[in-house]
Order: C-alpha cells, then sequence, then structure tokens
C-alpha cells in the first residue's frame, strides 16, 4: 500500500499498487498527450515558416534573374537601337546603290531584336512555370508531412489499444511471431541453409524458444543460438527482470548443444544497459547476449560472419578429428595384429623350443649311442690288437693236441 498525500487538502489516504499504477499513468497519458500536441504545434509553425522562408527566397532569386536578363536585354537593345541609328544615317548619306545591303541589314537587326523580345517572354514565363512548380512542390511536401503525423498519431493509438487488450501470454507469443517474420522475410537471401525453428523437445524438463543452426556444404557446424523471447505489458503487476531468465536460458542452451544463447527482451524498458542495443552479459554465463528486438536480425549477422571467419580452422579441426579417428582406427587394427603376430609368434616359439628339446633329447641318444660305438670301437680295438698279436705258437702253448696237429700240417715253424 502507498501513502498519497492530496496537494489541495493535505489529506492522506492509503491506495494499492494497481490504483497507484493507474495514477502513473494517467499522469504519463496526459503528459504524453501535451508533448504531442505542443510538438506537432511547433511543426505547424516551422511548415510555415519554412514555406515563407521558401517562397520569399524563390521570389528573390527569379527578381535578381529576371533583372539580370532584362538589364542585359536593355543593353542589347540599345546597342542595337543605336546600331539602327548609324545605319539609317549611313543609308541617308550612302549611294543608291548601297540600299538593298542596308535594307538587309535593317531587317538583321530587327529580326534579332525581335528574337531577344522573344526570349524575354519566354523567361517571363519559365519563371512562372519555375514558381508554380515550387509552389505544388511545396504543398506535396507539406502534404506528406501531415500523413506521416496521421500515420503515427493512428499507430500510438493503435499500439496503447493493443497493448490494452493483450494478455501476458499473447504479449510473449507476439514477440515470438515478430521475430519469426523478420527472419522469415531475410531466409531465402541472408540465411538460405539455416535452420530456426521453435524448440519443441522437452525431453530434458524444459524447452527454450527458437533453435537456430547453421551448416556448411561438408556438414561442419557453422554456428548454433538458442533464443529466448520475453515480454511483459505495462499494467504487470510483478515485473521481472532479464537477469531473472539468465541460468534457466544457459540451461536450456547446454542440454540443446547450442554455442550461443540470446535473450531477446522487452523487460527492464527504461535500463539505460539494455537500451543500448545489443548487451554481452558474458560475465554471467558464457556466450550470453540480451538484444531488443530491433537488434534480432542484426545479432545473428554479426556473430554468423565472426562464425564464418573461423569456419576454415573448424574445418581443419574437423578434418584432424577425422584423421584422428582414423588413426585410432589404425591404431586398433594395429594393436589387434600384435596381438595375433604375439598369439602366433607364442605358439611358434613354443613349437620351436619343442623341436629344439626334441633336438637336444635325440643329440643326447645320438651321444649315447656315439659312446656306446666309441666303446664299441675300443672293443674291436683291443680285440683287433689282440687278433693281431695271437700266433700258432700262442694257441699251442701248453696244449701238445693242438701242436700236434699243427706239426702234421707242417706248420710247426708258424
Amino acid at each position: 500500500m502507498n501513502e498519497i498525500v492530496c496537494p489541495k487538502c493535505e489529506t492522506k489516504f492509503k491506495i494499492d499498487e494497481a490504483g497507484f499504477a493507474e495514477i502513473v499513468k494517467q499522469v504519463r497519458d496526459h503528459r504524453f498527450q501535451e508533448e504531442l500536441e505542443s510538438r506537432l504545434a511547433i511543426a505547424e509553425k516551422e511548415k510555415v515558416s519554412a514555406v515563407s522562408l521558401a517562397e520569399a527566397n524563390l521570389k528573390n532569386s527569379l527578381q535578381q534573374q529576371i533583372t539580370a536578363i532584362e538589364n542585359e536585354l536593355k543593353a542589347k537593345l540599345s546597342s542595337k537601337e543605336n546600331e539602327l541609328l548609324g545605319i539609317k544615317a549611313k543609308l541617308e548619306n550612302a549611294e543608291i546603290d548601297k540600299k538593298l545591303t542596308v535594307g538587309d541589314a535593317l531587317k538583321a537587326v530587327e529580326k534579332e531584336r525581335d528574337d531577344l523580345a522573344n526570349n524575354l517572354k519566354n523567361k517571363e514565363l519559365e519563371k512562372e512555370l519555375l514558381e508554380k512548380s515550387l509552389k505544388e512542390k511545396f504543398e506535396g511536401e507539406l502534404k506528406t508531412r501531415d500523413e506521416i503525423i496521421r500515420i503515427k498519431d493512428e499507430e500510438i493509438a493503435r499500439v496503447k489499444d493493443l497493448k490494452a487488450k493483450l494478455s501476458t501470454k499473447m504479449v510473449g507469443e507476439t514477440l515470438e511471431l515478430h521475430c519469426e517474420n523478420e527472419f522469415n522475410k531475410l531466409r531465402p537471401t541472408a540465411f538460405p541453409k539455416a535452420y530456426f525453428e521453435k524448440d519443441n523437445d522437452t525431453s530434458s524438463g524444459s524447452k527454450g524458444d527458437y533453435i537456430y543452426r547453421e551448416f556448411d556444404d561438408h556438414g561442419t557446424e557453422i554456428i548454433s543460438i538458442m533464443f529466448e523471447m520475453k515480454n511483459e505489458t505495462d499494467t504487470t503487476a510483478t515485473k521481472k527482470r532479464n537477469e531473472d531468465f539468465f541460468k534457466e536460458l544457459d540451461k536450456d542452451r547446454t542440454e540443446k548443444k547450442c554455442e550461443y544463447a540470446i535473450l531477446v527482451s522487452m523487460l527492464e524498458a527504461e535500463s539505460e544497459l539494455y537500451n543500448t542495443g545489443i548487451v554481452d552479459v558474458s560475465y554471467k554465463h558464457p556466450k550470453m547476449y540480451v538484444v531488443r528486438p530491433q537488434f534480432f536480425i542484426p545479432i545473428i549477422t554479426l556473430l554468423r560472419n565472426a562464425a564464418m571467419s573461423s569456419l576454415h580452422y573448424k574445418s581443419e579441426l574437423a578434418l584432424v578429428r577425422s584423421q584422428n579417428i582414423d588413426i585410432t582406427n589404425f591404431e586398433e587394427k594395429m594393436n589387434k595384429f600384435k596381438e595375433g603376430f604375439a598369439r602366433n609368434y607364442d605358439l611358434a616359439s613354443r613349437r620351436f623350443q619343442e623341436a629344439i628339446a626334441g633336438i637336444e633329447k635325440t643329440i643326447k641318444e645320438l651321444e649315447k649311442t656315439k659312446a656306446a660305438l666309441l666303446s664299441s670301437e675300443n672293443n674291436l680295438r683291443l680285440a683287433n690288437e689282440k687278433t693281431e698279436e695271437l700266433t700258432i705258437k700262442k694257441l699251442t702253448h701248453n696244449n701238445p693236441t693242438m701242436k700236434a696237429k699243427f706239426d702234421e700240417l707242417g706248420t710247426s715253424d708258424l
């Protein structure tokens, strides 16, 4: 409740916020009407003064031109009359055979005089036509100014009536429709490959108003923007601030994976900060801006142009990412090859070790066989040596029977 003091009787009475707002609105409308009437009166005075000044300047200019032309023509006429008098004097004293020549000269001078007189009449006619043309031009401009004033008055009345009739929801939808229409006007020429549609995805629990996305011919994203539109009527009891919507807008931007977040707002209409046009609020949330509706298209253009200048680096980054993916796939294939090779090497190594073990075992057996063979060779050598040492004498030693047999054979000397 607000306490009001009557300026006349000094009586104090209390009034609620709605009544107080209505009184403020009446005072504001009354001041607006007085200011409008005052400016219209000043414009009317300026119009009359401008017309009077233009007419006076035109008359002075034309009068000076006419005076100069008249003086020039008078001088020429005076000169020609003097020449004519001289010719007449010569005619009186000249011979008869020169009369035809003098007559011809007289006709030429008279013709020139008539031409100068006609030129003077034409100049006067041109002056009248010029005065009439300028008068019609000023009258047309005055009618145009009056028409503009009338249209502005009708527009002011229409806006006042519209604001009085619109609900809060309708006001917000009107701002959204305004932005959508402004974008669609330029879509075919300025944004032919851009996506600009309402955000209808509520799977995350919330949604913004509009999403703008644009890609190049190779599918690389140039820029993406999450838009939120906010408006309110003059009679709204609870006034919202732009800052009240920053956190939710940043959340929507993050969930929908947009690069920028922009609040198109009519809130805080008296704020000098937001009325400057495009306000960077990145100190609150990264890459976030607040704009008035008239800067809706310019902010898209500015961010888009900035993104286009870095598109080359984005394309290179996408290429590097794809190359990294290829390298990753190559590394995976290489690792698989290494694993397969290691497994095969392990199997081959086992088989090799088994073969080596078999060979070593065989070598051991062969060495045993070799040792056995060497032992047999030694025994054979000993046997051979014993065979070589064997004689008949040794065989018959202490064996009379065998000695007798060999004696019979005649081998006693063996």
